[in-house]
């Protein structure tokens, strides 16, 4: 992959780069800065070569429309804060503005184009929608810079079709989450254990797949693991259940036997009646995880379970967790979450690599309040951290190849 020292001088060179900025927003302020903040090493060094530096990202679902709500002035805001330096917006991605802007560069400066989903052309299914569309922002640049991880797994105008039209290359975060997802699962220290969480087993199916064939424990959590309860032949009350895929699972708790992987399961869980939100009252019990009640739903892993994750993560060489393992957005179902947490924090004290895989996790470490430098790496991309261990080809990353 073409890495930033391979686009040689970049002195006085106009550089579009393509970001991840897609941020949590409450109205106009932005809940957690973390993608901004991964973008800086990528846009400081540029800064420091002399380059004009044009920034591309999006920012929610606005579906080709103009929606003011998902425009990226709060980002441009928060951006211009952490370098210390004013960083104007666009009105537009391409057209009137945006050249005008880009004219008026001078070395060093940093421009921020608007929200690249507001055209149409950016998601098109229609490739030479896409190309006609990244032939008009490719006018802006001399030299395309893809950092945006988090959408290398689409094939979309502003990180894929751009690229056929400028030298390309991986920014330093493109370049920093590769090599870390790489040293993961192309040979890790071991043992290697994946701890996997979230909603569904369906969202993980290529993970459980791919990683069965490397792994030598597999943790599960979150409400995906009342699947694997069910197909172990226990009742999981009004848990989330994905019926459709407990032959799978069965499937899976098979292959790990006969491979001599560990597949580690909650031993407790903690239900409650109901999903907490509404009139639902919080009034978490503590259960056996073969005896969760008809009535009762379960939203987190038990305190002894809480204790075997962590010490199963304590004695690993690598670990990757993808997933939180209850609802840790309400303090009384957290504690599964905040045990796995503290697990990879331990196992990279101990000297192990761990992964923060993105997505939820990363938001839950966040949340948290656990610290950035307490793992090894926390992946910017959920989906995309998702395929790359799932083995697929993103075209974000081939494109640069």
């Amino acid at each position: 992959m073409k890495t930033l020292q391979d686009l040689g001088n970049l002195k006085g060179k106009r550089v579009l780069v393509r970001a991840d900025f897609n941020v949590p927003l409450k109205g106009t302020t932005i809940t957690d800065d973390g993608r901004i903040k991964a973008a800086l090493p990528t846009i400081e060094n540029l800064r420091q070569q002399g380059a004009k530096v044009i920034l591309m990202a999006h920012l929610g679902r606005p579906k080709g429309q103009v929606v003011p709500e998902l425009s990226l002035a709060p980002v441009a805001q928060r951006l211009g804060e952490l370098l210390g330096v004013k960083v104007p917006l666009a009105k537009d991605t391409y057209g009137p503005d945006a050249q005008a802007k880009v004219a008026q560069m001078e070395d060093g400066d940093v421009l921020l184009l608007e929200n690249v989903r507001f055209n149409p052309e950016e998601t098109s299914k229609d490739e030479s929608e896409r190309d006609g569309y990244a032939q008009k922002i490719a006018a802006l640049g001399d030299v395309f810079v893809s950092d945006g991880f988090g959408v290398v797994h689409r094939a979309q105008g502003s990180n894929y079709s751009v690229a056929a039209y400028l030298p390309s290359a991986a920014g330093l975060l493109v370049e920093k989450e590769v090599k870390a997802l790489s040293k993961a699962t192309q040979n890790p220290e071991r043992p290697f254990t994946v701890v996997l969480g979230g909603s569904k087993v369906s969202d993980k199916l290529g993970v459980i797949e791919n990683l069965l064939d490397k792994a030598d424990r597999l943790v599960i959590g979150g409400g995906m693991v009342f699947t694997f309860l069910k197909a172990q032949g226990y009742e999981v009350g009004t848990s989330l259940l994905e019926e459709d895929q407990i032959d799978t699972v069965k499937g899976y708790i098979q292959t790990a036997k006969e491979r001599g992987i560990e597949l580690v399961l909650p031993t407790d869980i903690v239900v409650n009646k109901g999903f907490p939100a509404g009139d639902t009252p919080v009034d978490p019990q503590v259960v056996a995880a073969d005896a969760i009640p008809a009535e009762m739903m379960g939203l987190d892993i038990g305190p002894d379970s809480q204790k075997l994750f962590h010490d199963k993560i304590v004695d690993s060489k690598t670990v990757v967790w993808n997933g939180p393992m209850g609802v840790f957005e309400v303090p009384q179902f957290a504690a599964g979450t905040q045990a796995v947490a503290q697990g990879l924090v331990d196992a990279t004290k101990a000297g192990a690599f761990t992964i923060v895989g993105g997505g939820d996790s990363a938001s839950a470490v966040r949340n948290l309040g656990f610290p950035e430098d307490g793992f090894s790496h926390i992946s910017t991309g959920g989906g995309a951290s998702l395929e790359f261990l799932e083995g697929k080809t993103l075209p974000g990353l081939k494109v640069l190849e």
